[in-house]
This record gives structure tokens, sequence and C-alpha cells, in this order.
């Protein structure tokens, strides 16, 4: 055989497109549930910042002036669908009337969530379940009806799941072990999807905000020895705007990150950080 010949055992790579470099999510329509305000709203301007043709919120509840204000920024980009994440068949049906409104859905941000802090002792069953409902069924509802609408499509969609801080350590001064195992939950979820589904070329991951400043977090720093929290903890001494978190989800939806599926992105300003580098050494190490 010459040397330049070619065995025809060998399997040749199939060649690909050029892979996208550019962070943007031009033209593409975004789903993002609990959008109405708070993080959801925050993640939504990013994306149409970015360059998004659409976006869209799925949320149970009435928007309001925040809402209004980022739409007025961005006519006819920003819309809002009525449904409940915890009954599956809403979800499915405001999916269905995302894509006739706008023909098609590139990416889900798996966002919508619920918190409830106090003692583990004290929660009662119907607290319990409302946290696990709206946090964990609700988000693998979502994202499987989203996932159901990139294969009837044929679109290599992302899901982006909203996780949390709390899913890798526990908060010492306001501890709430039924959300933090929901938002673990979630994480464990993010990689089994993410497995399940590379194969539809769907890829799936997360994003795992630590101290947001929102109406549910606006009680931090009222409290008497934030300062010294801060010391404490170390990192940026401040909560994170909801803009912030935003270029995680944009790059996380965006064809630059064609090959990257199954990972967290903490954005908590270096806090808990040391926690998060021990879980993931430990994993590699099994």
């Amino acid at each position: 055989m010459a040397p330049s010949a070619v065995s025809q055992d060998v399997a040749m790579p199939q060649a690909t497109a050029t892979p996208q470099t550019q962070v943007t999510l031009g033209g593409k329509i975004i789903a993002i549930t609990g959008a109405n305000r708070g993080i959801g709203l925050g993640i939504a301007e990013c994306c149409l910042s970015n360059g998004a043709a659409k976006v869209y919120s799925i949320d149970i509840g009435e928007t309001e002036e925040d809402f209004a204000a980022v739409s007025k920024r961005y006519p006819g980009q920003l819309f809002a669908v009525n449904a409940n994440v915890t009954e599956e068949s809403t979800v499915t049906a405001a999916v269905d009337a995302i894509i006739e409104q706008a023909g098609a859905l590139h990416g889900m941000v798996v966002n919508a969530g619920r918190t409830h802090h106090k003692a583990a002792l004290d929660f009662t069953k119907e607290e319990i379940e409302n946290l696990f409902n709206v946090n964990l069924f609700g988000a693998f509802y979502t994202a499987r009806a989203a996932a159901r609408a990139f294969i009837k499509l044929g679109i290599k969609g992302s899901v982006v799941f909203t996780a949390s801080m709390a899913s890798y350590r526990p908060n010492k001064r306001v501890p709430s072990t039924p959300y933090g195992a929901s938002k673990a939950g979630v994480r464990n979820m993010t990689h089994t999807l993410a497995m399940e589904w590379a194969q539809y070329g769907i890829r799936v991951n997360s994003v795992s905000p630590g101290l947001v400043n929102t109406a549910m977090t606006y009680w931090v720093p009222q409290q008497p020895d934030w300062e010294q929290q801060l010391k404490y903890y170390g990192g940026f001494p401040r909560l994170a705007e909801v803009q912030e978190l935003g270029g995680a989800y944009v790059y996380l939806l965006s064809d630059a990150a064609s090959y990257t599926t199954s990972i967290d992105i903490p954005v908590n300003g270096v806090i808990g950080s040391k926690c998060c580098q021990i879980s993931r050494i430990m994993a590699y190490n099994h």
C-alpha cells in the first residue's frame, strides 16, 4: 500500500458546519418561564439586547411596570403567554402557541421557581410540595415540552435551567432544605437530560445564581450584620443585578456554545466558589 493511501476500514471524520464564534442570539426565538419580573425578565432583556428576534415569557401571573418598560424598549419583540408550569398540558399549549405565532423555537430558559426559608422541622407538607411542584416538577415538564418541540421542528435547541448556589451548599443564615434539594435536583436533571438528548443535538445546561437583587431578596442587605457577612463571604460586596446574570444564559443559548452541554455556570460573585470547586474535584475523581 502506498504511504498516502487510506484503508477503507478506517472511518473518516464527517465534515461539520463552520462553528459559530460570535456570541449572539441573532434571529432566535427564546422562551423563558417566570419572566414577567425578576431574574427571568433580566434574562429576557439580555436576550433581546443580544439580538434575539422575539422573547416570550411563560408565566402564571400578570405583567407589571418593569415588563412594560422592557417591552417599550423592544417593541414587537417581548410577549407574555399564560401557563402554569406545574401542569404540563398548559406548558405544552404555551409552547405550541409560541411556535404558531413565531414559526420556531430555538431556546428555552427554565427559570420559574419559588423559595421559602424556614427551619426544616417547621415546614408543612403543603409548603414542601409547593416548592417541589414548581422548582423540580415544573422544570422537568417545561424542559420536556421544549425538547419535544425541538425534535418535531428538527431544531438543535438549547435548554437552560436556573439552578441556584443553594444547590451546592446551604445558606447558614436562611436555610431551606426543600429549596436547596429541589435546585440540586435541577442540576442533576441538567446532566441527565443532556446525556439523553444529545442524540437530537439538544444542549442542556444550567446557571446557578448567587444573591440577586430581586423582590425575594429585599431583606438581605437590611440585616444588621450584613457588612460583616460580606467580609465573611468575601467576593463582590453587593448583590447581583438581574441583568448581570444574562451573559451566562446568552452564551448557553447561542450557537457559540454548540459543543457546550451538561454544565452549570455559577454566577455568584465568588461567594461559595470554594465549595463549588471541591464539588467539581470530587465529581472528577469519581
